[in-house]
């Protein structure tokens, strides 16, 4: 059985190490393979004509995962509500599609010991704030104003808004310059770009708050060690990665539960030999 993570760039990706190392876990790795393919947003309905019943599932990155929706026979409900696919499940003639980036944020959250949530301050506006908001209504956040979404840009958060509407809640948005005003949170997730975080480190670090930062490379970002200096649970972006691939990993090949400290394990060898 065959899988593969798509998006433009993907080079980069850590995903084909995590799943590759799931499948050894799991006793797969002589049946299972999983590579990278470079895919731009108008390739990826020829490629998906072209999965013949060898291809089990695909990870997709971006810019795809608002398209992969758009393909699929079939959407799981948060994938809907969030308005974008980072999986899909082949088989029997059809596409089923899946969200596991909510998912991979709240377990990421919680295994840090953020279990519940009550406010939060959403930093960007892009797919995986949406992601983001969906995860933080799953741990408890107040639905009418417990969200802050704070964007460079307001008006280009506009289908993220329309998300967080979708699944029931009513965040106040806000342009990022005015961080200041809504930081009294329990936690602040960054779905910032690598060090487009930098100039708000002092601030965030200052309020108390827990600090997701969804970055993974370089880490960590100016951002979470400013966090960290200063005390505060600090939750790494590889953590979300880790748990949204192993979440995939179950979709794709069925297992009741994936390896994921074996996973962890060659994800954070990777890291390292990267960084080395």
């Amino acid at each position: 059985m065959r899988a593969a993570v798509l998006g433009s760039p993907v080079g980069h990706s850590l995903s084909p190490v995590l799943h590759t190392a799931a499948y050894s876990a799991l006793g797969l790795a002589g049946e299972w393979s999983y590579e990278s393919r470079e895919c731009a947003e108008a390739e990826l309905a020829g490629f998906l004509k072209g999965c013949d019943d060898s291809w089990a599932g695909l990870s997709l990155t971006m810019p795809l995962k608002r398209e992969a929706l758009r393909l699929a026979d079939e959407a799981e409900r948060v994938a809907r509500e969030v308005g974008g696919a980072n999986t899909l499940v082949l088989g029997g003639g059809r596409r089923s599609a899946y969200n596991t980036d909510v998912h991979g944020i709240a377990a990421a959250l919680r295994e840090a010991g953020v279990e519940r949530v009550s406010s939060a301050a959403v930093l960007g506006g892009g797919a995986t704030a949406a992601s983001a908001v969906a995860a933080l209504r799953d741990l408890g956040a107040d639905a009418d104003g417990g969200i802050a979404l704070l964007a460079r840009e307001p008006a280009r958060a506009a289908g993220t808004v329309e998300a967080a509407e979708r699944i029931g809640v009513r965040p106040a948005v806000a342009p990022l310059a005015r961080i200041d005003g809504f930081l009294g949170v329990d936690v602040v997730v960054s779905t910032l770009p690598s060090g487009a975080g930098d100039a708000y480190a002092g601030a965030v670090a200052g309020c108390g708050a827990a600090v997701f930062d969804v970055v993974y490379s370089p880490w960590p970002t100016a951002l979470a060690a400013a966090a960290q200096e200063a005390g505060r649970t600090v939750v790494g972006g590889f953590a979300m990665l880790l748990h949204q691939a192993a979440r995939q990993v179950e979709l794709m090949t069925g297992a009741e539960s994936a390896p994921v400290e074996a996973m962890r394990t060659a994800g954070l060898a990777e890291l390292d030999r990267r960084n080395g």
